[in-house]
């Protein structure tokens, strides 16, 4: 009898088993590929709650800090994710995102501008959904700042007489503090100061066509005295005076992050994804960050501000569980969780039905934005040249790789005529 009874429970523990793994057999894995280090607790969060209400459903976050070249080995090797935050023009012009153009429950509640940014020159489609607007420009520290009786800089001169008077007066501070060891920081540089003069010149649909259609005459990436080897001399400029940290090559984004929140730097390059962060580590700073657009490096030209769109997701057109990763972008852009995820990255909502109290940096851009020319980030970049692509070479720059700036120039557009080329193959 016994024996019967434990045959009995055995089968009984087999089928249980069975049945868990037939269930878990139905459930559907979405893998989500992110690239925002900012935000990467913040979605572990939401996942949870989102894989809670979806039993069938497991959404899987993987972050990458080298994203934007990580992404290119997923694609080719066919470990294809259902939703990624990198966008790639190349990608676009192969067809491996979804058109999201008809997602009418969405688009229905953006901004109109953000929708604009958000679509493909060459196609007329929306392949991503921003939705955030953001800020980038010069975080300076508003006491250092009145104590030696420093303006915001509306000249590349004003810029460096500015860091040369806190290197004098405040031997203890860094004048400006840049973490090069993450080089999308760096090429961040590149897209904003040194594209920034192109930008401001032709405009943004006529600077999203010339960087598309890689126009040679309206770039001049080469050209002496033009703006790719001015940018170079800057740099190198200041890095002669000593005005950046000494551990350039070597500090991190956390680092710059933590030298400015505890007043050892005072000035950084830096977007309204990092108030968050600053702010974790010094509450106190809330009042004491100035944001004024960035100096012109080209004589003739005005100060420029990033505010472009933030925080896109697309769909990889062979994702495997499209419907299942619409479903969590339904879950993501609810107007509860979207005032939640914009006061936690301080940065305005994109969606016209959610109202967020940001930031305290409110006052600080509208005066930025007033101040500078307008500008976007380059998303028309070839495929194969990212912004990290183009940070390394600033390391290049920083360690001598270069002779002299046109030799960087003539390097940079060599590099980006390569990766435009075989985008087009």
């Amino acid at each position: 009898m016994f024996k019967r009874l434990l045959t009995l429970c055995v089968v009984l523990a087999l089928l249980v088993v069975g049945t868990t793994v037939q269930g878990a057999e139905k459930k559907v894995v979405v893998k989500f590929f992110n690239g925002k280090v900012e935000t990467v607790e913040w979605m572990n969060d939401l996942i949870r709650k989102f894989n809670a209400e979806h039993p069938n459903i497991q959404v899987e976050q993987e972050y990458q800090k080298d994203a934007s070249n990580v992404i290119k080995v997923k694609f080719a090797s066919g470990d294809i994710p259902d939703i990624v935050t990198v966008w790639d023009q190349g990608f676009a012009d192969q067809g491996k995102y979804l058109d999201l153009s008809n997602e009418t429950q969405w688009w229905s509640r953006i901004q109109p501008s953000i929708r604009e940014l958000c679509t493909d020159l060459r196609s007329g489609k929306q392949y991503r959904v921003a939705t955030n607007m953001t800020m980038a420009g010069i975080f300076y520290n508003k006491k250092i700042f009145s104590d030696l009786g420093l303006k915001e800089a509306t000249t590349w001169e004003q810029f460096v007489n500015n860091l040369k008077t806190i290197k004098e007066k405040r031997p203890g501070v860094v004048p400006m503090f840049v973490g090069g060891k993450d080089s999308w920081m760096l090429g961040h540089l590149i897209e904003f100061m040194a594209h920034g003069v192109i930008k401001q010149k032709y405009g943004t649909t006529g600077s999203r066509n010339a960087f598309l259609n890689n126009d040679a005459e309206k770039l001049a990436f080469d050209a002496p005295g033009g703006v790719m080897e001015i940018f170079a001399a800057r740099i190198l400029e200041l890095k002669r005076e000593g005005l950046f940290n000494s551990d350039f090559l070597t500090a991190t984004y956390d680092n710059q992050l933590e030298a400015f929140a505890t007043g050892k730097a005072a000035v950084i390059s830096q977007g309204m994804w990092a108030l968050a962060g600053i702010l974790e580590k010094n509450p106190s700073m809330a009042s004491n960050i100035g944001f004024s657009p960035y100096p012109p490096i080209m004589d003739g030209t005005k100060p420029v501000v990033l505010s472009a769109e933030d925080s896109a997701y697309l769909i990889p057109a062979e994702a495997k569980h499209k419907e299942e990763a619409k479903l969590f972008l339904d879950y993501l852009f609810r107007p509860e969780n979207l005032k939640a995820y914009s006061e936690f990255l301080k940065s305005p909502c994109a969606f016209t039905d959610v109202s967020a109290n940001w930031g305290p940096l409110k006052d600080e851009v509208a005066k930025a934005l007033k101040n500078g020319v307008n500008i976007g980030f380059t998303t028309e970049a070839p495929a194969g040249f990212s912004g990290d692509d183009a940070g390394r070479m600033v390391q290049e720059l920083y360690m001598g790789t270069y002779k002299t700036p046109a030799d960087f120039a003539k390097a940079y557009k060599a590099a980006w005529d390569r990766a435009w080329n075989a985008s087009r193959r």
